[in-house]
């Protein structure tokens, strides 16, 4: 890492980031606290074996500030967080989901924690016994349960609104979308690109995923995933891991839209934004588009109503076409234009705050 920890934090604009470990479970965890603005910080605990302790900070870092503009452009009264573990499936234990949870407690409801990749909804149930300050929990405990169709249909509704964008109208029927990762995001995502009838390719670098996937929809077509940009394609759905939008990336895409779960999707949001704007190829910012696990979660906080959610997801369509308006209006790339309206929202209370 050619910065120290502090000057990161100080170049993103964090408030906080805590190092937990503990020998016995074998935890070693890195909570990041990006802004709370607008609320306590909410976001989702990690679970990655990441080659070095300086990728999980960078990415307990990155991940967490996009937070802060999920909540910030969602309309939710929260701030922005994010967890990680290092580690891989393995590590899990009761041992150290308590322990975890007894990290989350001690930050006395700063940080609020929830599922992400690779933990789950049983996870955060060890996570429960152990702290009041955790959402995703199974309803059955009087939670809303696992959010990724939630995130799933906020990512479609999106995806609508971009189409309507590029192509005139936002029926996705003929639509060809690869789809790449199916995990639990990407396969509720796949199930309703087929229900509007749209021609689903699926990519994972997971062959029992992919193998899961085809036997559930029988109307997928499996893509290699070093031929992924080599595919014709209308949309592209982002929905592993980031910063799959590079120079490479960009220059082989023969797609007119961009549209997926994952967070982080541009490798250099100041480089890779601008370089979609010139090649014509529209963008929907991630920490938009994959905002609905977290609106869904957020409800668990004031008394869960699945048809309020739905509501509230579906102005994920509104708020891409805001976007698109702005940056055209402008003369910026749509991440930049989302980042304002974020931005703005959040100056505007800290500063209502900073008059009390």
């Amino acid at each position: 890492m050619s910065q120290s920890v502090f000057n990161q934090m100080q170049q993103m604009e964090h408030e906080q980031m805590v190092f937990c470990h503990d020998k016995h479970s074998g935890l070693n965890a890195i909570i990041a606290i990006h802004n709370t603005t607008l609320g306590p910080a909410l976001g989702g605990t990690r679970l990655w074996n990441y080659n070095t302790h300086d990728e999980a900070i960078i990415d307990a870092l990155r991940l967490s500030r996009g937070m802060t503009y999920k909540a910030a452009i969602s309309g939710l009264n929260l701030g922005g967080g994010k967890a990680v573990i290092i580690g891989d499936a393995s590590i899990k234990s009761e041992a150290l989901w308590r322990r975890y949870g007894k990290f989350v407690n001690s930050l006395n409801g700063k940080y609020i924690t929830a599922e992400d990749v690779n933990t789950s909804t049983p996870d955060m149930e060890f996570v429960a016994l152990e702290t009041d300050f955790v959402t995703g929990v199974p309803e059955y405990m009087g939670g809303s349960g696992d959010p990724s169709p939630f995130t799933a249909y906020g990512v479609f509704v999106g995806m609508k609104a971009a189409a309507k964008k590029a192509f005139g109208n936002d029926s996705l029927t003929g639509k060809k979308v690869l789809v790449q990762g199916v995990g639990q995001v990407g396969q509720a995502l796949t199930g309703y690109l087929i229900e509007d009838g749209a021609i689903v390719y699926v990519s994972d670098i997971n062959a029992a995923r992919l193998k899961q996937t085809t036997e559930k929809f029988d109307r997928v077509t499996v893509v290699e995933s070093d031929k992924i940009f080599a595919l014709d394609m209308d949309i592209y759905a982002p929905c592993a891991l980031g910063a799959t939008i590079d120079n490479d990336s960009i220059a082989a895409m023969k797609c007119p839209v961009i549209a997926g779960a994952a967070n982080n999707q541009l490798s250099d949001e100041n480089i890779h934004g601008p370089m979609l704007i010139e090649k014509g190829i529209i963008y929907v910012p991630d920490f938009l588009l994959n905002a609905g696990g977290v609106i869904n979660v957020s409800a668990e906080l004031e008394g869960y109503n699945r048809d309020r959610v739905m509501a509230n997801i579906e102005k994920i369509y509104g708020r891409t076409l805001e976007i698109f308006d702005l940056s055209e209006k402008e003369k910026v790339h749509t991440q930049q234009a989302a980042m304002k309206i974020a931005e703005k929202r959040l100056q505007s209370i800290a500063n209502v705050k900073a008059r009390l």
